[in-house]
């Protein structure tokens, strides 16, 4: 009889070395996470209180808070996923299924999205500047930065979504069929909820690029930092606000210091908010099944 201990022996060690690495891995992230907070909190905090949050900014930045700059950031956010999110769950539901039948259309709108994922923001700037501020007459408003902040999230968005709904077992899918259910049905019931880590992700991800996007809005909605009236006033985000009192404003450092602490308790805000809502939707689903 033949030995398959060394055959068995190969796959469990990896399984071994890769589990015991993947601890050393994550805390090097948590590690590196702490050395960039620990420095700003300790420049940021004394100078942060909460009418730094409720007042507008005076002196150029150098003194008052960071109101309506926050507002114009969550107008942008808005717009940004508002139109993102319909957008790249129909565009990532359509390319699952084309993908799973391998042909050229889905191999094109693959590489497509890849591509402009990559594209730096720059150069969506300039395209956000020449076709929504120009083109369709928005000019800088915070329209034209929320559309062009859809336009870089949607390559992530769809992607990840896309993954997410390929990687549902067909057995789903065949139990659906056999049970009668319609596609919509299917996809309603079965592959959306499947696929809700995906795109918690996916929205994860896309907050993230449009809360830390600088380059794109400068084109787009501008550097005015008075309260927004509407969407089709000019706004500056709050990456465009510390960029500004840290590179154009002498003595505005502290101010600089204390907006990007806000921007950084805002990203953890939505990202645990949305990692809360996923798993509670998927706890609520498992007890009803």
């Amino acid at each position: 009889m033949r030995d398959d201990s060394s055959k068995s022996w190969k796959p469990t060690a990896l399984r071994t070395v890769s589990e015991w690495w993947s601890y050393p891995a994550a805390a090097c992230c948590v590690l590196v996470f702490f050395i960039l907070l620990i420095p700003l909190v300790v420049k940021a905090w004394p100078h942060l209180s909460w009418s730094f949050l409720v007042e507008a900014p005076t002196r150029s930045g150098r003194s008052g808070g960071v109101l309506p700059v926050l507002v114009s950031t969550l107008l942008l956010l808005g717009v940004a996923m508002a139109v993102a999110t319909p957008t790249g769950l129909a565009a990532a539901i359509l390319l699952s299924e084309v993908t799973q039948k391998r042909n050229l259309l889905a191999r094109c709108v693959g590489i497509s999205l890849d591509v402009l994922a990559g594209v730096p923001s720059i150069v969506y700037g300039l395209f956000g500047n020449a076709f929504f501020c120009i083109y369709l007459g928005l000019g800088f408003s915070i329209l034209s930065g929320g559309l062009t902040l859809a336009c870089m999230v949607l390559p992530i968005f769809v992607r990840t979504v896309e993954a997410g709904l390929v990687a549902v077992q067909d057995d789903w899918k065949l139990g659906a069929a056999a049970l009668g259910m319609s596609k919509w049905s299917t996809l309603v019931h079965i592959l959306l909820p499947a696929a809700a880590p995906a795109i918690a992700v996916g929205l994860v991800l896309g907050t993230g690029r449009a809360l830390a996007e600088t380059a794109a809005l400068v084109y787009t909605s501008g550097y005015v930092d008075r309260m927004p009236s509407s969407l089709l006033d000019s706004g500056r985000s709050l990456s465009v606000h510390i960029y500004d009192l840290s590179m154009n404003i002498p003595g505005a450092e502290h101010n600089a210091y204390a907006a990007a602490l806000v921007l950084i308790s805002l990203l953890l805000l939505i990202n645990g908010s949305a990692s809360w809502l996923t798993e509670r939707l998927l706890h609520q689903r498992i007890k009803r099944s």
